[in-house]
């Protein structure tokens, strides 16, 4: 089948208004939870450390919590409405579907090799489509085992299913970790790619 010409081809926006904004209110709202999370974590350590009070937020237990409250339900909003406006467009499959074992591995190769190509930023490789449904449900993760954390009591069958109060708090901290594990990842993938942060910004136009 013929290509149509270049002068009758629909051009969308591939970063519409509504995925940048969710995001950096995402981005913005993870690093209040995060920061504030931490001086929370200082206050009762899980593990044998504490983080440096210069990269936490709240300057006490009390305003911490302050912070990290009203980040929470920030994200939980704005994480839904990402997810439903994913949904309801269609984007969501479009974009992070489909995705197997194979395809992450084999895509992951090529990337490690230098040879996976990223001229055309409305196309997600598999590695991509795993990172993005990885974070969507590890975000999930940190707002079920943050509701246990804020009322334990009201949430008896989720407290349950996270192993108490204590494996909640397991739950919640390695849920952090992973997210700062992809943070890093992605923010690699922006130094190396830089026109992924401007199509975030501005957006990205491609032709259909």
């Amino acid at each position: 089948m013929s290509q149509a010409p270049a002068s009758s081809r629909i051009t969308r926006n591939s970063h519409p208004r509504w995925l940048r904004l969710t995001h950096w209110l995402n981005a913005l709202a993870v690093l209040v939870m995060v920061t504030s999370g931490w001086r929370i974590y200082n206050a009762s350590p899980l593990y044998g450390f504490s983080f440096p009070s210069s990269v936490t937020l709240g300057g006490w237990l009390g305003g911490a919590l302050q912070w990290h409250f009203a980040a929470m339900w920030f994200l939980a909003v704005n994480g839904l409405i990402y997810l439903i406006i994913n949904l309801a467009s269609g984007r969501l499959f479009r974009r992070f579907l489909p995705v197997s074992p194979k395809g992450v591995l084999h895509d992951l190769w090529a990337a490690l090799r230098g040879r996976l190509g990223h001229a055309d930023l409305s196309h997600y490789n598999q590695v991509q489509r795993f990172a993005y449904l990885f974070v969507m449900l590890d975000i999930t993760m940190m707002v079920l085992s943050g509701l246990v954390l804020w009322k334990s009591v009201q949430f008896p069958l989720l407290r349950e299913l996270l192993g108490g109060y204590e494996g909640a708090r397991q739950v919640h901290f390695i849920a952090m970790a992973l997210l700062m594990a992809f943070v890093v990842v992605h923010l690699v993938m922006v130094l190396l790619v830089p026109k992924t942060l401007w199509a975030m910004l501005v957006g990205h136009k491609e032709s259909v």
